[in-house]
């Protein structure tokens, strides 16, 4: 009992209410306590429902996701199946070192697919990129490197970033030589495609390096001469390469590399080097270069299609196997990006000939200097600066190119071979009468060209070209070009001598005027051309200049008597003796060579009206040339003078011309024409003295009917020596000179002092004149 019932018993109710009230309150603790565990299962239940939602939740995300990746699997196995090229790509990007090689059909399968529509269509910078790092890290094998390398065509350029890697992987040092080298043969041949080279400039050093080894250097060498640059030349590289070149001997890839350092900087390089030295640089990659000329043709082509209908540019078609692959001049692109940093501009930045001038000493040569020649502002650049190390790249490219295309690649005739190659040399020849001198390479083309020519492939540019070789000792003339001319021209067609012919005076007009420069400058010695340094006496320039003429006689000689003095040779040959008979007055040059008897007799004696004209001002010219040329001798103003054996001969032609022509007394005693009077008598010629008169020579015989008709129209018998007699002469003169007979006209004037011959006695008179 509690304390209350024990103390009070009226309490007894209230005793019991207590208990009663305690009982309660425990069965509502109980209550409460079984309610709140009921809560709290509740919440437990309701905690693990949420659970487990959230897990079945997650559990379902994770599903979506898993399917989502199997969805994106298979889109990218479908993809791969589309394209089979990017999934091997992607597969050879993620060959790692050691990979099993052999045995691996994955890898073979892929290398195949890439292979594919690399000699097909070329490959992406990136993919280039991916396909070096493969090769060269040799994670794909020795044999795969070679491979890979071989097949490396890029479709468009590629990335600088992907060379100096390579040439990393060169310092590395665990590359096979057969590798090494062909990895740079790649990059030579490639050169031009590289977007940059201003990495490549600053890793010149350790490219440098290689030159040491005995098999790199020809190649390495070959790179560093594209890469040099003048501030590139220092000391120690040059007496680096004069120590190979002493233990080694002279080779041509040390000798070539060398001249351009001296180029660059003359105080460096001390030694003495061949003024003129062939091609350093063998060409190696002639297969590398057609396939990749013929991807970027391929690509060229898609590219423009869209737009043919408005350039209006018939393509070339590339059905056929073609035969030359690199004649294409290219397009101006600078050695150097953009955005470098360079102060340097670009040539392809100017668009006239001001613009240039203001910005011409800070001009940056473009990366390919064959480029040059389709650009007459950088034609103009070349012909103002006189940048000799522009010329030496330009003759490098233009030497390599003439001689792959022209001399290694065989041809076959077709049309488009052909169109390609003229496209090619007119454009050379374009360039070269611009400067209006021709380039080293092309001369010793030439000469190289000359020896397997066959006379008809791209005759009117070989002829133009050879009209442009420069001036040359006159022991060299003969072997180099001379004999081969000889056999082209006695084995050839009658175009061809003319062709022949008039190329040559050509040449002979254009070496006349180079001296006829330096003999207006005052200078003793004669320069072979502006961009080299050697140069020829004024004697040597008359020995060459009588070598050529002298051959030039021979050939007109002989080729007049085989093709039986036909009139176009014979117009061909005067042509280059109005030429050689003003050599003294118009170029000042003292010397003069007359016509040998097989020119001189076949045009005194022509059919041809025009010949027999021409050969009238020829010796008109002689004879002024001679004149001036006794007086100077008189006032002893001259140091060279003309040999006396030139107005002998002289004197020989102009008797007989004036004999023949003018007094008709041909056959003189003791001169070339002198013949038997037996032979004559059997000739049964009535008068054979008159035939070749002015009146009865057969060029002009025409004219003097037709004079003959106009004097007397009524008579009915022809009487030619009525012409003679009196007034009839001097109209008959004025006559032949109203018909143009300009030379004609000259030569009576220079020799009689005027027009018209008034007499018999007067026409005699005049051989006291000749001597």
């Amino acid at each position: 009992m509690s304390k209350y019932a024990c103390a009070n018993g009226r309490f007894g109710f209230g005793v019991w209410f207590e208990s009663e009230t305690a009982e309660a309150k425990e069965s509502t603790g109980e209550r409460q306590q079984t309610t709140k565990c009921r809560h709290e299962m509740a919440d437990a239940l309701n905690l693990t429902r949420s659970v487990n939602e959230r897990s079945f939740e997650s559990e379902s995300s994770a599903t979506s996701a898993s399917n989502r990746s199997l969805r994106l699997a298979e889109k990218e196995k479908k993809r791969g199946e589309a394209d089979p090229f990017a999934a091997a790509v992607s597969y050879l990007s993620r060959v790692k070192a050691g990979t099993v090689v052999r045995g691996n059909d994955d890898l073979e399968r892929n290398i195949l697919v890439v292979e594919t529509v690399a000699v097909s269509k070329g490959l992406s910078p990136r993919v280039v990129s991916v396909l070096l790092d493969l090769a060269l890290s040799l994670n794909a094998g020795t044999t795969n490197c070679t491979r890979v390398l071989k097949f490396l065509i890029p479709a468009t350029v590629v990335p600088q970033e992907a060379i100096v890697r390579g040439v990393s992987w060169l310092c590395v040092g665990k590359l096979p030589m057969n590798a090494q080298v062909l990895f740079l043969r790649w990059v030579l041949t490639v050169f031009d495609l590289i977007d940059r080279k201003d990495d490549l400039r600053a890793i010149y050093g350790f490219i440098f390096s290689f030159v040491t080894d005995e098999t790199l250097c020809p190649f390495i060498c070959h790179l560093l001469y594209l890469l040099t640059t003048r501030e590139l030349v220092h000391p120690h590289r040059v007496r680096k390469l004069l120590d190979i070149q002493a233990k080694t001997g002279r080779q041509p890839f040390l000798t070539q590399l060398l001249a351009l350092y001296k180029v660059f900087r003359p105080d460096l390089v001390t030694v003495s080097l061949p003024s003129r030295m062939r091609t350093g640089f063998k060409n190696y990659n002639s297969t590398w270069k057609v396939t990749l000329s013929a991807v970027q043709k391929r690509n060229k082509g898609e590219v423009s299609v869209d737009h043919s209908l408005t350039l209006d540019v018939n393509e070339i078609s590339l059905s056929r196997k073609r035969k030359r692959h690199h004649l294409a001049i290219p397009s101006l692109s600078s050695a150097f990006d953009s955005s470098s940093g360079k102060k340097g501009l670009r040539l392809q930045e100017f668009h006239s000939f001001a613009e240039l001038l203001e910005n011409i000493h800070n001009i940056e040569l473009p990366a390919q200097m064959g480029s040059m020649l389709g650009s007459t502002l950088a034609l103009h650049y070349l012909d103002c600066v006189q940048d000799e190390s522009a010329f030496l790249r330009l003759n490098f490219w233009l030497g390599h190119s003439l001689q792959e295309e022209f001399l290694l690649c065989p041809a076959d005739g077709s049309s488009d071979n052909t169109s390609e190659a003229g496209h090619f040399l007119n454009t050379l020849l374009f360039s070269q009468q611009f400067l209006q001198e021709g380039f080293s390479s092309t001369e010793s083309f030439l000469y190289k060209f000359l020896s397997v020519w066959d006379g008809c492939l791209l005759r009117p540019q070989i002829l133009d070209l050879l009209s442009d070789i420069p001036l040359m000792p006159s022991f060299y003339m003969n072997k180099l070009l001379f004999e081969p001319l000889k056999q082209l021209y006695f084995t050839s067609t009658l175009f061809f001598k003319c062709s022949v012919i008039e190329c040559l005076n050509s040449m002979l007009m254009k070496w006349l005027t180079w001296h006829s420069v330096n003999a207006s400058e005052g200078s003793l010695d004669i320069s072979l051309n502006s961009t080299s340094n050697m140069t020829m006496t004024l004697s040597g320039f008359m020995d060459s200049v009588m070598e050529l003429v002298r051959f030039v006689g021979l050939l007109a000689s002989e080729g007049l008597r085989l093709e039986n003095c036909h009139v176009l040779l014979l117009n061909q040959t005067l042509g280059f003796y109005e030429t050689v008979c003003d050599m003294f007055l118009k170029y000042s040059l003292p010397l003069i060579i007359m016509p040998p008897a097989g020119v001189f007799y076949p045009a005194l004696f022509s059919i041809d009206s025009i010949s027999v004209d021409r050969l009238g001002y020829i010796m008109y010219r002689y004879r002024k040339n001679l004149t001036l040329a006794k007086q100077q001798k008189q006032r002893r103003e001259q140091t060279f003078h003309i040999s006396r054996n030139s107005y002998k001969e002289f004197n020989r032609n102009l008797q007989t011309m004036v004999n023949s022509m003018l007094i008709s007394q041909w056959c003189i005693p003791g001169s070339e024409l002198e013949l038997d009077s037996g032979l004559i008598a059997q000739s049964r010629i009535a008068q054979p003295w008159c035939c070749f008169d002015i009146i009865h020579h057969p060029a002009l015989f025409s004219y003097a009917i037709e004079f003959h008709r106009r004097c007397w129209p009524e008579r009915k018998e022809m009487d030619l020596e009525s012409i003679k007699i009196g007034k009839f002469w001097n109209w008959y003169m004025e006559f032949l000179f109203n018909q143009g007979f300009d030379g004609l006209k000259d030569f009576i004037m220079a020799n009689t002092g005027h027009g018209s011959l008034q007499s018999q006695e007067e026409r005699k008179s005049m051989l006291q004149s000749v001597h």
